[in-house]
């Protein structure tokens, strides 16, 4: 099977065993998956998978072009969107979606088990092993956040932290418009950037996240400015990073950083 993007490659991958080979697409951190431009080694990767994943939402609109000009009977295509309920306009973003990711998984091993019935007890016991031991210290790192945290004011560099911030209770600050548009390569507006430098200014986010694969003239001011004010600033990657880590082991990594971003922020 291919995954356009590798978060959703190493999930897979872990569901599958030893019973699927996984290639991802946009595997590198020096990346931004927006502007990917696919090659023809890629091209015949899409062709000759029996199942791929596409992330949707506009996020690799290239990939249902190449799937569309390559058509392979019996072939399956999980697209998260489709999945997760999020149509063209919404936040790509889902992998950063706790119960997101609990929905792609049940996705993934439905469609391992229509191609291969014969190994679905196999996929079931991957999925349970990935669910309560993969899964383990990521799900309790998002319940700490949320326990110690919950409501605190954050600034956020995109929208890619947006679904995150919802599932750990923080209160995200930064207009949502101005999220948008640097997600999506677009000017922000002077009157959104003007109010994060008042919200800078006056420390009412007591947290910056800086999305480091996608950091804009724009980002980078304010970014320098929440240093300058004292303020914490967190990294978060849109692809693994390395990467060669785990889909796990990189969002623990990164939830990890931010809880210390916040513990030296409140004092708690």
């Amino acid at each position: 099977m291919v995954a356009v993007e590798n978060f959703w490659g190493s999930i897979a991958a872990q569901l599958g065993g030893d019973r699927v080979h996984v290639t991802s697409v946009v595997a590198s951190p020096a990346a931004d998956p927006h502007d990917y431009e696919p090659t023809a080694a890629d091209a015949r990767a899409l062709a000759g998978a029996q199942l791929v994943i596409v992330n949707g939402i506009g996020y690799d609109p290239w990939a249902p072009k190449l799937l569309a000009a390559n058509p392979v009977g019996g072939r399956l295509v999980l697209t998260v969107g489709d999945v997760v309920g999020i149509k063209a306009g919404g936040n790509p973003h889902r992998w950063y979606a706790p119960a997101d990711v609990q929905q792609v998984v049940a996705a993934i091993v439905a469609d391992y088990k229509r191609l291969d019935a014969k190994d679905a007890r196999y996929f079931d016991t991957r999925r349970t092993a990935f669910e309560t031991r993969g899964l383990a210290a990521y799900k309790a790192e998002i319940a700490t956040i949320r326990r110690t945290y919950a409501g605190v004011a954050v600034g956020a560099s995109e929208s890619i932290f947006a679904p995150l911030a919802q599932a750990l209770g923080l209160e995200l600050l930064t207009p949502p418009s101005f999220l948008k548009a640097i997600s999506e390569g677009a000017e922000p507006t002077a009157r959104d950037v003007s109010t994060i430098d008042r919200q800078i200014a006056r420390r009412q986010i007591k947290v910056w996240v800086l999305n480091s694969q996608n950091s804009t003239p724009d980002v980078q001011r304010l970014t320098d400015e929440a240093r300058g004010k004292g303020i914490p600033v967190t990294t978060i990657t849109e692809t693994l990073t390395p990467a060669a880590a785990s889909f796990e082991s990189w969002q623990v990594r990164q939830l990890r950083a931010l809880r210390a971003a916040l513990a030296k922020a409140t004092g708690r």
